[in-house]
């Protein structure tokens, strides 16, 4: 027996009608190249999202196409997420910080047809434009007074596309599972792979980001998606923020530039904001630097990578901002785990619930997680036994767009994410490691997490990474390499005799590194592929 109630698909156009109708008047603010601070309201934005979409079908556009973007956390490439996907085409966000071949290849093996970018990125597509095999047309995020020459064929501004369109459309109804948007993975390993959203999945995940026990979203917010929109849906951010009606403020370009993220947050009074940590490291230093304070900010999604204890301390005690940590991936659309306080975890002793903040937090409902050993049996959530860590849900992935076969994807439905973690009893998740960058010195685990984390603590160290280095007896060491603030100074003994007492004794690294600056990643993690590269046939103390 079924039961008897309307089944309307869960399509992402109806955030749109939803928040056209309850949220009009909310507001958009954006920084651009033409518009130092762009400002205006939902009802204006959803207008002109009709405009886009009329033009897109005026240009040909059909069921399935994939419509690409190059382009910055702005209220243009806001339209765009709405006009492609809720027009029924898939709106496909490219990393503008990848590799060139990496560029081709993604735009390439998605078919892309249009793609749109911003002015910053004509002379980097006007150099790839001849390896682009299916893109049939170029719009530039900009009108025509600010249109840079170029030579990229039947290339336009996006205002003059738009301008003479209709604000009237009627948003197409299709079958829920419908592709609505694709991301690939930065690939540090082989060729980019490609996660195909669907609207379902779209918006199961909205209804999971606003959640007080997630991220904790309302009308009320002001909210600075610092997170790219290249970057797995800004988080899905500018989904979820349209259906609870936030204020949005996009950092356009300057989503690395500290004075401009505290002038937004202190002018804008964003309360909400998401970035990955090394974004905070820079608001930090900046703060600290400048005597400028950012009160309205009351609390900071973070992930992409682990979040250290002392950047928290350093938002929280003198700001009042709270680092909120959590973890996923491009195949989890991407927030698997948050790390907010359950009753019981707010009863333990302030201490242990202080050393919580080091987790990547509980899964949301939808998510279900466990841990498994190299025979893919399950471990204890006993908060010791550590393993690969699985998952699977409505929004995580359950292949690879045109990819065959992936091992990464079991019978049984679970991803395996490539991370190495351990689960408490109260269910709070602890990344240790990547399965490629953990520490197996003499068949026992270190994590090179805890290491970075309990290093960036010692008031010399702005930044830190742990790498495992080849060893004679022990077959792996942790090497660790630091980035000293301005400044200060350590030395090697220093840093060791720092990790003495905190960690066990075997786990203390046999050797500091120090250097200018760590290698990052296209999206802003640390690279340790490429820290190992750098320390490819290095020799720690006393070995061989």
């Amino acid at each position: 027996m079924f039961g008897q109630m309307m089944d309307r698909p869960l399509l992402i156009s109806s955030l749109l009608r939803h928040a056209d109708l309850q949220h009009p008047q909310r507001e958009i603010v954006s920084i651009t190249a033409d518009h130092p601070r762009h400002r205006y309201t939902y009802s204006e934005a959803f207008a002109r999202v009709r405009k886009l979409a009329n033009a897109l079908v005026r240009l040909g556009a059909q069921p399935g196409d994939r419509i690409a973007t190059l382009a910055w956390n702005d209220f243009r490439h806001f339209e765009i997420y709405y006009a492609v996907s809720c027009s029924g085409f898939v709106c496909h966000t490219i990393n503008p910080r990848l590799f060139e071949e990496q560029l081709t290849f993604i735009a390439n093996h998605a078919e892309d047809r249009r793609l749109f970018l911003d002015p910053a990125f004509v002379p980097l597509i006007e150099k790839l434009q001849p390896t682009l095999k299916t893109i049939e047309g170029y719009i530039i995020l900009t009108d025509d007074a600010h249109m840079p020459a170029t030579t990229l064929p039947n290339a336009r501004s996006y205002e003059s596309l738009i301008a003479n369109e209709s604000d009237a459309f009627e948003w197409p109804e299709f079958d829920e599972r419908t592709a609505s948007s694709l991301c690939y993975t930065s690939g540090t390993t082989g060729d980019p792979k490609g996660v195909l959203y669907s609207h379902r999945s779209t918006i199961l995940h909205c209804y999971a980001m606003a959640l007080p026990d997630s991220a904790n979203l309302a009308a009320t917010d002001v909210v600075m998606p610092v997170v790219p929109m290249f970057h797995v849906n800004a988080w899905g951010l500018p989904y979820a923020c349209v259906m609870v009606g936030t204020k949005l403020v996009f950092p356009g370009p300057k989503m690395g530039d500290a004075p401009t993220l505290q002038a937004l947050i202190e002018e804008e009074q964003v309360n909400n904001a998401a970035a990955v940590p090394t974004v905070w490291q820079g608001v930090v230093a900046y703060l600290q630097k400048s005597g400028k304070r950012i009160d309205s900010l009351k609390r900071i999604l973070c992930g992409g990578s682990a979040v250290p204890v002392a950047l928290a301390d350093a938002l929280r005690d003198p700001y009042g901002a709270h680092i909120v940590q959590a973890w996923g991936m491009t195949e989890t659309s991407p927030i698997g785990t948050i790390c907010n306080w359950s009753p019981e975890a707010m009863r333990l002793p302030a201490q242990t619930r202080d050393a919580l903040r080091a987790k990547q937090g509980r899964s949301v409902f939808g998510i279900e997680i466990k841990i498994v050993d190299e025979d893919d049996r399950e471990l204890p959530r006993d908060g010791r036994a550590f393993g690969a860590l699985k998952v699977r849900g409505p929004w995580v992935a359950s292949r690879y767009y045109r990819r065959d076969s992936d091992d990464v994807f079991d019978t049984d439905g679970w991803f395996s994410t490539g991370d190495v973690a351990t689960i408490c009893p109260l269910g709070y998740v602890q990344i240790t490691d990547r399965t490629k960058d953990v520490i197996k010195s003499g068949g026992e685990w270190i994590s090179s997490i805890e290491l970075e984390n309990l290093a960036v603590a010692h008031p010399a160290i702005a930044q830190a990474a742990a790498i495992s280095i080849p060893h004679s007896k022990w077959q792996e060491r942790p090497l660790l390499v630091v980035v000293l603030k301005p400044g200060e100074s350590v030395t090697r003994e220093e840093v060791l005799n720092f990790f003495l007492g905190k960690v066990a004794k075997w786990w203390v690294p046999d050797d500091v590194a120090f250097v200018e600056k760590l290698p990052l990643t296209a999206t802003g993690k640390l690279s340790k592929l490429q820290l190992r590269k750098q320390f490819e046939g290095y020799v720690l103390p006393g070995d061989a």
